[in-house]
């Protein structure tokens, strides 16, 4: 099973899998994407792994030799908390996978965009990911074209959460 949602920003990609992990508890392993903000304005984004840890991924005030936008990413702090949690998942992974996102941010890590590549490309891997609306990345544009991701709307993503919902729940079942 591969799912790839994808969707303008702030419509509820993170929410949607955030929703699905909750929903088969124990399954799933990856993380999500989540804004930092300070005084109700955006200041940058952390990763929050299926099991409690975080990590900050960039802010405005992070000093950095890469930049998206007027954030500094920590691309040194990413790898250290997600690469090895992928790694685990080569060759096999007894659960789901769950990444959110595969974005510009995350792939100014090289070892990132390889160990997704593997995955998604490599194997009968099942993962669920979110990828941004554009291509940012040749390894979205493959995914987009390989894929064919969901488009997540304000108008259709309780319908969208519905139809993930329950091929992620038979195929569990069948599992």
């Amino acid at each position: 099973m591969k799912v790839f949602i994808t969707g303008k920003p702030g419509v509820g990609k993170t929410t949607l899998v955030k929703r699905l992990v909750n929903l088969a508890t124990g399954r799933f392993v990856g993380f999500w994407t989540e804004e930092v903000r300070e005084g109700g304005r955006r200041v940058g984004f952390k990763i929050i792994t299926t099991d409690g840890r975080e990590a900050l991924l960039a802010h405005v005030n992070i000093t950095s030799p890469w930049r998206v936008g007027r954030y500094g990413v920590d691309v040194e702090g990413f790898e250290r908390l997600v690469v090895p949690m992928l790694e685990a998942c080569l060759p096999q992974c007894s659960k789901i996978l769950v990444i959110d996102e595969i974005g510009k941010m995350e792939l100014l890590s090289e070892r990132f965009a390889r160990l997704v590549e593997d995955i998604v490309f490599g194997g009968e891997r099942d993962i669920v990911a979110t990828i941004p609306i554009r291509d940012v990345h040749p390894l979205v544009r493959r995914i987009r074209e390989t894929y064919d991701p969901i488009l997540l709307t304000p108008l259709n993503r309780e319908e969208m959460f519905r139809r993930v919902a329950e091929m992620l729940l038979a195929h569990i079942r069948r599992n």
